[in-house]
């Protein structure tokens, strides 16, 4: 026994020693591991940063000891010797842009103890050149090296003869550096063993023609070779003709002009692979039996030229090809597959971005082998897509961007083995048809997004789509809830039903029996409740949005901190609830974007840790509105950010200049709105590839960076508005040739404005340095795609330069609130072809008005200047918002003015215009604001102003005009306005270039873009007396706000019962009249009524105690009337009324009056009517008394003739005498005039 476990011992520890020995064996040599180390500390002495990228190379004195063969970056062969075959050391140096010396030198002796390397790649590392100018001759001892990459560095020609010692290389990466002048083929001609050269991006676009390619004929062995995005032109091609070995040749974004080059490639007969795509002049050839010559020829690629449709017949040249592309060029018409019928091969087709609009099925069904075509931003219309059923082979069909319209094209759903269909942004509306696509059994990706289709998804036929892998719904108008179907659609990759309009909690049943899934979005529902914590098990998730819901909950005990997957996530908009820990996703190491922006001020993120590292490394990140008071401590180890968004917090303290040194590839900076304190600079170490940066509003103060210009060299987007920087505007700012948007407004900026503006700003599309302490002249802006200028609240003074007024592509300008003057040019409203908005007011501009003024103009407002002469007579057919309040202007006003057919608002108040207001009014429904107080009009309100009734404002206050109030103004809205009857004023969308910040790998495709095109609004700003105080209105409130004003006029009569159905009016304002009456108890229907005056008139009667119902009442004033009777009860509203509401009614009483009602004083009755106003009657109830009496008393003398004869004959006597009595007085009389007469 004991014999027995001695040589089971023996056995055990041979084996350890053989498995050790072999483990010893296999491991990397030691030269190899001190090499590797060599080249980590000098990549440490250039840049301590970079120490980061090479975590697990660590020496012998650090634990635990590991193998460098397992070091990230590093590849070994598989064989017992175990050494270094491939080193990936592209991108070592990422902060090389914010380095003293931009470039660097690389000691090529670094490499030599890596005799078995066949792979080395240098890229995008910055160098510029070798160490003690040692080239690369010295890797000529690595006999193995195949693959060299020195793409995205800065060499230049200096290095070529070095490289063409290197004769084991087959693959050769010289892409973007600095190779100009001839070709490098004459250094690389030894090269021998080539097979792929890549020279594309490089600097030959400066250079003399190119000669010298014919060398490369020695190699023998070249078949691809890329020459991208040099800008050669057609003397390229000649130099081509010796490579007889080509098989894949790209010469894509060059500026190659001229037909199809067949006789310059005609020697290039075993091409497979062509690329001339974005050369823009190449256009259709003739034929030439050159071409034939490409038997060989499988993907041709011709994207964005200039061919027409001769281009498709002239393609049979080439029956190999099985990949054509033509995206992009002047197609158009009807497409027939005719001309393409020799292509017997073809298996992919694109024809995306031309202008087919129609599809025969002639030709189609030869297209044996097409498996996928693309459509995509054509003119089709649906009914040529029948014609595709032809293609009986088709697996792929892209017909996005047609904007074709109707209902879904059922048709589609005959072709049974599609595998991909998108029918994105077509317009499509109707109802969703499942039962249809549920017939398409093969369908693995089926995109819908961005039409107009309705419907529930409460439908069983979606689970027979059992292949289904992506499925994009969204940008369309279902609603309701969501079909637990899905859930059975367990295929399903990538699911969005974004942007539509279901609602009701996240089902359970949906979403945690998708186990495949890798993509989530449903945001800008109307989803509730909280997650279902059953998503946890949703492991292979990297992408889930849930923005702009209304979810709740805290996010931190959701299943959110368990999908360690997650790369992609995005909870900003809903309404979570309490503290969110990025501690508790500290594990989710593929994490890239975290998008989390609260509406509710009720979501804290925590920033406060100790000693915690974050295993991930973001690229975008954004907390606005998350309560942050201080910087989260996790930012101090993120280096690959790209955006970064917290606006909207109270953060503290100075510019983190820091998180721009460590984000050397940050693009978009957004620190608006928060408390940043302290003078603003930007380090030098700052990242300068900053394309938008917004720091307004915060409280920066100091001068600002006169280096700005040096510092943001790619900015097209910079805000710094709403600071306290003081001092001049630094002229560097103009050296920013990507600069479309500078916004330098509320700051304290003072002295003239940089000459330079006038010089370098010529990229700028929006401009403002409104509300500052600017002076001088404006600046001469030589700026020709300027389209908005803001430079209102200043000390500008002067006459507008000529400059300005030439600016064709202005759209809007505001110079309010300065000190221009003089006269208005003639040719002012001629400037542009464009519909403008010019803010002008509160200056010193004088002269008259002529018709140029109101040629191109949306929005006009040259209030409060010194303007005068009449309004022209002229044809306002364009404008919508006309400010000439506070001028000098005398005359009439004009009838084709109120006739304008767009016009929405209209003020003329406070001049000195005359006459009456015109009563040859053509219907205008769209007028809604129109005020003339404050002139000297006169005559009668016109009935024809009735007709504007969708006017909310009418002004004629402080007039004369005369007559009654018209009773048809009932028929005017006051008000009770439409959504769609906004008048908020013109707006116009500035075309950013739509630049994408972040591309995220991603099968729903979603990449995270700069602002769309910035929006501006010109909001229309109207003054209305209301509340006994002058109220300005503007944006969201004014179409709230109605009103009307008739004080301060000569109206009599009675005021209109009409008025009272003015329900949704909320002032009015009748004062100052002489009207009579008493007040309509209909008044009271006037439910959102605010202010009501009806003070200084020669009103009667009682005032309403229905009135007590007008619960938005705030101002009510009566006063100066011969109103009498009691008050309205102190209740509701009118207990909020003083004694001043009612003065000078003697009659009145009750509350808040001290005369009370109960018991009525006879002394001060009498002493009243001694007081001279015992002729204030009543006039109607003295007519209606007096009447009554004398009926009375003539019925009662008739009765009593009738029964008593005594009396009536005595009655009949007595009427006797009298006409006896008459008769001889009145002859008597006569007979003596005509006696006097005849003397």
């Amino acid at each position: 026994m004991q014999m027995e476990r001695l040589r089971r011992t023996k056995q055990t520890l041979w084996v350890l020693i053989i498995l050790q020995a072999i483990s010893g064996y296999r491991s990397c040599l030691e030269q190899e591991r001190l090499g590797l180390l060599d080249i980590k500390a000098y990549l440490n002495q250039n840049d301590a940063r970079t120490d980061h990228l090479l975590p697990s190379w660590r020496d012998a004195s650090a634990t635990p000891v590991t193998d460098c063969c397992s070091w990230e970056r590093v590849k070994c062969n598989n064989s017992t010797t175990a050494r270094v075959v491939e080193l990936s050391l592209n991108n070592m140096r990422p902060h090389k842009e914010l380095m003293p010396l931009k470039f660097w030198f690389l000691n090529v002796s670094f490499f030599l103890p890596f005799h078995e390397l066949r792979y080395l790649d240098l890229s995008d590392n910055g160098f510029a050149g070798c160490h003690n100018d040692h080239g690369f001759e010295k890797l000529s001892i690595l006999k193995k090296l195949e693959v060299l990459n020195l793409g995205e560095n800065d060499f230049d020609n200096s290095i070529l003869p070095s490289l063409g010692v290197l004769t084991s290389l087959r693959t050769l990466n010289l892409e973007s550096n600095r190779f100009e002048g001839s070709s490098p083929a004459k250094e690389l001609a030894t090269l021998n063993n080539l097979e792929t050269l890549d020279l594309s991006r490089n600097y030959y676009q400066h250079s003399k023609p190119l000669q010298g390619f014919e060398s490369l004929s020695a190699l023998k062995t070249l078949v691809n070779l890329r020459l991208d995005q040099n800008g050669f032109d057609n003397s390229i091609l000649s130099s081509l003709r010796p490579l007889i070995n080509l098989k894949n040749l790209s010469l894509a974004a060059n500026n190659l002009r001229g037909s199809f080059p067949c006789k310059e490639f005609g020697t290039l007969e075993n091409l497979e692979t062509l690329d001339l795509s974005s050369n823009n002049a190449l256009s259709d050839p003739a034929a030439s039996e050159e071409c034939k010559a490409f038997k060989k020829l499988t993907t041709l690629k011709l994207d964005f030229n200039t061919f027409s449709n001769s281009i498709l017949p002239f393609l049979s040249v080439f029956p190999s090809i099985e990949t054509l592309s033509l995206s992009g060029n002047r197609l158009g018409g009807v497409f027939t597959a005719q001309e393409l019928a020799a292509l017997g091969n073809l298996t992919v087709l694109d024809l995306s971005f031309n202008s087919f609009s129609e599809i025969r099925s002639e030709g189609l069904g030869n297209l044996k082998k097409l498996e996928t075509l693309n459509l995509a931003a054509n003119h089709l219309v649906k009914s040529s897509l029948r014609s595709l059923g032809a293609i009986t082979s088709l697996k792929s069909l892209d017909l996005r961007g047609n904007l074709m319209g109707g209902t879904f094209p059922t048709i589609i759903t005959n072709m049974k083995i599609l595998e991909k269909l998108d029918l994105s942004m077509n317009l499509l509306d109707g109802s969703l048809p499942i039962k249809e696509l549920a017939n398409m059994s093969n369908l693995k990706i089926l995109n819908l997004e961005n039409n107009l289709l309705v419907g529930t998804l409460q439908t069983e036929e979606l689970a027979t789509l059992k292949n289904l892998e992506i499925l994009d719904l969204s940008g369309n108008q279902l609603f309701g809830y969501i079909s637990p179907s899905i859930g059975s659609m367990t295929s399903l990759k990538a699911l969005s039903l974004a942007n539509n309009k279901l609602n009701g909690s996240l089902p359970k049943q949906v979403f945690c029996e998708l186990k495949n899934l890798q993509e989530l979005d449903l945001s800008r529902n109307n989803f509730s409740g909280v997650l279902p914590q059953c998503l946890s098990s949703l492991t292979s998730l990297r992408l889930l949005d849930l923005s702009f819901n209304q979810l709740e909950g805290n996010i931190s005990s959701s299943p959110i901190p368990s999908l360690a997957s997650l790369e992609y996530i995005d909870f900003s908009r809903n309404l979570f609830e309490g503290s969110f820990s990025f501690k508790s996703i500290a594990n989710h190491t593929k994490l890239k974007v975290v998008m989390l922006q609260s509406d509710n001020n009720k979501l804290e993120v925590e920033i406060e840790y100790t000693s915690w590292f974050p295993k991930f490394q973001l690229t975008v990140l954004v907390m606005a509105n998350c309560n942050l008071n201080k910087l989260p401590e996790f930012l101090t180890h993120q280096f690959e950010l790209r955006v970064v968004d917290l606006s909207h917090n109270t953060l503290t303290g100075t510019f983190p200049n820091w998180l721009l040194e460590n984000n050397i590839n940050l693009d978009f900076l957004s620190l608006r709105n928060n408390s940043f304190i302290g003078q603003f600079y930007l380090s030098p170490n700052s990242s300068s590839k900053i394309v938008r940066m917004d720091i307004s509003d915060n409280h920066f103060h100091g001068k600002f960076p006169e280096n700005i210009g040096e510092m943001l060299p790619n900015a097209f987007y910079l805000n710094v508005s709403e600071n306290a920087f003081e001092g001049s505007i630094p002229s560097s700012v103009c050296n920013i040739p990507s600069l479309l948007q500078l916004d330098l407004s509320s700051n304290n900026f003072s002295g003239e404005a940089p000459d330079k503006f006038a010089e370098n700003c010529s990229s700028l599309l929006f401009l403002s340095l409104s509300n500052n302490r600017l002076r001088g002249q404006m600046p001469n802006l030589n700026a020709s795609k300027l389209m908005m200028l803001h430079l209102s609240e200043n000390q500008f003074s002067g006459t507008l330069p000529n400059g300005i007024l030439q600016l064709s592509n202005l759209y809007n300008m505001d110079i309010s609130g300065n000190y221009m003057s003089g006269e208005i040019p003639s040719f002012f409203g001629n400037m542009s072809s464009q519909r403008m908005a010019f803010i002008m007011q509160d200056n010193a501009f004088e002269g008259k008005i002529f018709c140029e003024m109101f040629a191109s103009f949306l929005f006009l407002d040259l209030s409060y200047n010194s303007l005068s002469g009449p309004l022209p007579y002229c044809e306002f057919s364009d404008i919508t918002h006309l400010n000439l309040q506070e001028n000098k202007i005398t005359g009439s006003i004009p009838w084709t003015l109120l006739n304008s057919s767009y016009l929405l608002t209209l003020n003329l108040k406070n001049n000195f215009l005359s006459g009456e207001i015109p009563t040859s009014v053509v219907a205008n429904s769209d007028l809604r604001v129109l005020l003339l107080g404050g002139n000297d009009l006169s005559g009668l309100i016109p009935d024809q102003l009735c007709q504007f009734n969708k006017m909310g404002m009418l002004d004629l206050s402080q007039n004369s005009f005369s007559g009654s109030i018209p009773r048809c103004f009932n028929n005017i809205t006051f008000g009770n306005i439409q959504a769609d009857d906004s008048m908020l004023g013109v707006s116009w969308n500035i075309p950013l270039s739509k630049l994408t910040l972040y591309e995220f790998e991603s099968l729903l495709q979603r990449e995270i873009m700069h602002d769309k095109d910035y929006e501006f609004i010109e909001q229309v700003a109207v003054e209305f007396i209301t509340k006994t105080r002058t109220n300005v209105y503007k944006g969201s409130i004014l179409d709230l706000m109605s009103g009307l004003d008739l004080s301060c006029n000569h109206l009599t009569g009675e005021i209109p019962p009409e008025l009272g159905k003015l329900s949704w009016i909320r002032a009015l304002n009748l004062s100052h009249n002489q009207l009579t009456g008493s007040i309509p108890s209909a008044i009271s229907n006037l439910r959102q009524i605010e202010s009501l005056d009806l003070s200084y008139n020669n009103l009667s009667g009682e005032i309403p105690s229905a009135l007590i119902s007008l619960n938005f009442l705030q101002v009510f004033s009566v006063a100066h009337n011969n109103l009498s009777g009691r008050v309205p009860d102190m209740k509701a509203q009118f207990a909020t009324f003083e004694n001043s509401s009612y003065d000078g009614n003697p009659f009145l009483c009750g509350p808040p009056l001290a005369k009370s009602c109960s018991v009525v004083n006879l002394e001060s009755l009498f002493s009243d009517s001694s007081e001279g106003k015992w002729y204030e009657i009543d006039t109607v109830v003295f007519i209606a008394s007096f009447t009554a009496a004398y009926v009375m008393f003539l019925l009662g003398f008739l009765a009593l003739l009738y029964i008593n004869p005594y009396w009536r004959r005595r009655w009949f006597n007595f009427i006797e005498d009298c006409m006896y009595s008459c008769y001889y007085f009145t002859s008597d009389t006569f007979h003596k005039i005509l006696a006097k007469l005849y003397r």
